[in-house]
């Protein structure tokens, strides 16, 4: 049997049905492989840094590990950007990377290169992977990707890489030679909560006036989401969900707040800091989250931290975050504990702070009226319009920027439905690259892609993807003439000098309707308030790909936005846009809750 086949057949026979695969010498055989073996078939992406990133939304779709294939040398550092898209979400893909031949390569001559596109690229992404390794004998390639698998998939999930090279795949082998893994050489799982910590939680819980939970991505990666919703119900709380989960629970849930954070909404960030006890749940809580200084996050209340991973709990009081209970815990072991624990509690009695949060709502809508009233393009409105008319099961997915912000704070969320990114590293391009994933991963189900005009530029080719195979993505151009969200920084720290953020300033951007006709696909664009409506019909109403362009005036900006050493809440609703740009370090909130003086922003 040849090794590639063995290979190939190994990804089938664990549900990996799609790999992404860009070819090249090195990884030609492993890609013949794929496309004769049954159940399982390879998509032609035009860069491998799509194909890094299909692989990804591939993952986050189907729950299984995606994944991609390059050559090597440009090839293999090509899918870098993708790779840490997965290890900063902690997403499981399985990459796989040609290589020379074994008796070419470099060893320890000191040489920079023997084989041709030699390239060293399990040295380059250890810092970004769980595991990363150089298959040498052909007898280690099912311990390899065993182990890869197992570690992808254990603990906080990750990406792995493993190289092959080029004679290894194109051997006749015995596959009863091939050395196996096992599995208590290096997974390792979280130990299960202290007992001691669940019941102060649980005690603390009961106790509180104004709590709040925060939800993060931690717990759909451990596959909590009934019991963190059990738990929610249970109790009656107040909940925050963090971006990445911000579609786990209907955004009507009367116990869902809303997104919160830097780039959040009033309301809810109101909410965090008012809170008298936060319970945190698979959440890192970073700046963007907590906002900057930490000790100003959420000042009067007690903390409670769950994560699987311990690095994360102990950086919050490195960085000056007083925790009062840190719980290294799987999220699905630990609210199974936790609802043991708190058997036969009813809701809490928090009448007066339900009131109050919805007081907040009421008086901070993200899309008020005077949005409507507008005659161009207002962004809320957009976003408002389009999750009305989007599916219960969608799959949204949105590139970064102005286009994420907008959708995290203004999207209302169905039941069953899904928005993807990469949060955390939040790179241009994914948005386009990630609805393919997605929608192979889906079984090719229509899905919508959420894109800025920067975005798009950096995997625009991946439109001949979208039509090469008919996918029925929906492709969503906000058109906003620039790189608005740095624009937004640039008029905090720079009195507004637009470097490299517009097109006066040296960026360049095509005609968008003739560039997607040009690939074969069907485009218009939305241009006022007026026209929305008739333009998602339109695209919701198409067999196929669309691209609508919505042109969005250059000077929307997202409200609000807290600036970098800043409490989250410093708020004040600027509906005005150039009252808005006049004040964008918005002022504190009068009145709080918990009464206590207002600290001084830091520099």
């Amino acid at each position: 049997m040849k090794l590639s086949d063995w290979v190939a057949q190994f990804l089938a026979d664990r549900g990996i049905g799609h790999v992404f695969a860009v070819t090249g010498g090195a990884s030609l055989h492993l890609i013949d492989s794929v496309a004769r073996t049954p159940g399982i078939d390879y998509v032609c992406p035009a860069h491998e840094q799509a194909g890094a990133m299909a692989a990804d939304a591939y993952s986050r779709v189907t729950g299984k590990p995606g994944c991609a294939i390059a050559t090597s040398g440009p090839g293999a550092t090509n899918l870098l950007t993708g790779v840490i898209c997965s290890w900063f979400d902690s997403v499981p893909v399985l990459y796989l990377t040609g290589q020379v031949t074994t008796f070419r390569l470099k060893g320890e001559t000191g040489v920079r290169q023997m084989g041709f596109q030699e390239t060293d690229i399990v040295e380059m992404v250890q810092p970004v992977t769980k595991y990363a390794a150089l298959v040498k004998d052909w007898r280690m390639v099912r311990v390899e990707l065993e182990r890869a698998l197992a570690v992808a998939t254990s603990g906080r999930p990750g990406p792995v890489l493993v190289d092959l090279p080029d004679d290894l795949q194109r051997m006749d082998i015995d596959p009863d030679d091939l050395i196996p893994y096992s599995p208590q050489e290096s997974t390792t799982q979280a130990p299960p909560p202290d007992p001691v910590s669940v019941d102060a939680i649980a005690t603390a819980l009961t106790a509180a006036a104004r709590p709040v939970a925060i939800i993060g991505w931690g717990v759909r990666l451990a596959g909590a989401e009934a019991e963190a919703l059990e738990l929610v119900e249970r109790l009656g709380l107040p909940t925050l969900l963090t971006w990445p989960v911000g579609d786990m629970i209907p955004s009507d849930h009367p116990c869902i707040v809303g997104p919160f954070g830097t780039h959040g909404t009033r309301h809810a960030n109101y909410t965090v800091q008012n809170a008298d006890l936060v319970l945190s749940i698979g959440a890192r809580l970073d700046t963007r989250e907590a906002g900057t200084p930490y000790s100003e996050f959420a000042r009067e209340a007690t903390k409670h931290v769950v994560d699987v991973d311990p690095s994360e709990l102990r950086k919050l009081p490195a960085f000056g975050m007083d925790v009062d209970t840190m719980v290294h815990a799987d999220a699905r072991v630990f609210l199974t504990h936790l609802g043991e624990r708190l058997d036969g509690a009813g809701p809490l009695q928090i009448d007066a702070w339900r009131e109050q949060i919805e007081d907040w709502r009421q008086r901070y809508p993200v899309c008020p009226d005077a949005f409507r009233e507008e005659v161009a393009v207002n962004p809320y409105v957009f976003v408002d319009d389009l999750s009305a008319v989007c599916e219960r099961d969608e799959v949204l997915v949105s590139d970064t920027g102005c286009a994420l912000a907008w959708t995290c704070q203004g999207f209302r969320f169905k039941d069953g439905q899904r928005l993807l990114h990469a949060f955390n590293t939040t790179a241009m391009g994914y948005g386009l690259p990630g609805a393919i994933g997605a929608c192979f991963a889906s079984g090719r189900k229509p899905v919508t892609c959420i894109t800025g005009d920067g975005s798009l530029m950096m995997n625009i080719q991946e439109l001949a993807t979208v039509a090469r195979h008919g996918l029925p993505i929906k492709i969503f151009l906000v058109d906003n003439d620039g790189y608005a969200m740095v624009q937004q920084t640039q008029e905090q720290w720079l009195e507004g000098r637009y470097e490299a953020t517009s097109p006066e300033s040296g960026l360049g951007f095509p005609d968008w309707e003739a560039t997607a006709r040009a690939f074969g696909i069907e485009a218009f664009s939305i241009t006022t308030n007026a026209e929305i409506p008739a333009g998602l019909r339109r695209a919701r109403e198409a067999s196929g790909p669309i691209f609508c362009r919505v042109v969005i005036a250059s000077t929307q900006r997202v409200i609000p936005q807290v600036r970098f050493g800043y409490p989250l809440e410093d708020g004040e609703p600027f509906v005005d846009r150039d009252e808005f740009l006049e004040n964008m370090i918005v002022k504190p909130m009068p009145v709080s809750l918990h009464g206590a003086e207002r600290k001084a922003p830091s520099a």
